[in-house]
């Protein structure tokens, strides 16, 4: 599988799972303090190629996203659920650890973010959908992230997410029905 947009990725060891998986180049940010000199190479990236941040299912990964999706617009996202990021023994969480079919279904479900938000879906209508404010909300939160390939979010940045994938009421609504049909299947 030949990736034509470059991929971003946090170090080494992400280049080397990402090139076990696909055919493609990328961008290393080397950390979280992302510089200016590598805002700019993802900037010509973007221009020439496109790009896919594909960053660790972490708080260091999801401020790498967004400062570069802040300075850069227009790229796209790849999500790993952070279970199929966690290293053998549970020591570390990252794409490094991901198994390559896990990375290939990531960059192929890559999307673009926007930045135009839309107030289709309210904070209410994630109450009473229980993916904020109680119990087992969390795993509502994880479910639902997978099911709309938008990753993982906490209960601050879930509407926030769901607008920037411009997520309209109907996807929304058939994601909390397949959500909850496999609730009650367990």
């Amino acid at each position: 599988m030949r990736i034509k947009e470059i991929i971003v990725v946090e170090g080494k060891d992400d280049t080397t799972a990402i090139k076990r998986a696909v055919d493609a180049d990328t961008i290393e940010t080397n950390g979280s303090a992302v510089n200016q000199a590598t805002i700019e190479k993802v900037r010509l990236a973007q221009k020439n190629r496109g790009v896919i941040i594909f960053t660790d299912p972490d708080y260091p990964g999801e401020k790498i996203r967004k400062t570069i999706a802040e300075e850069v617009p227009g790229c796209k996202h790849a999500f790993l659920p952070k279970e199929q990021a966690i290293a053998k023994g549970n020591k570390g969480v990252g794409v490094e650890h991901a198994s390559p079919d896990a990375i290939r279904e990531a960059l192929r479900d890559a999307q673009i973010m926007h930045n135009t938000i839309s107030e289709e879906i309210t904070q209410e209508d994630l109450m009473i959908a229980g993916l904020i404010g109680g119990e087992g909300a969390k795993e509502r939160r994880i479910q639902l992230g997978k099911l709309l390939k938008i990753g993982y979010t906490n209960g601050k940045q879930l509407h926030k997410r769901l607008m920037m994938f411009q997520i309209g009421k109907k996807e929304f609504a058939e994601a909390l029905t397949v959500l909850d049909r496999e609730e009650k299947d367990e």
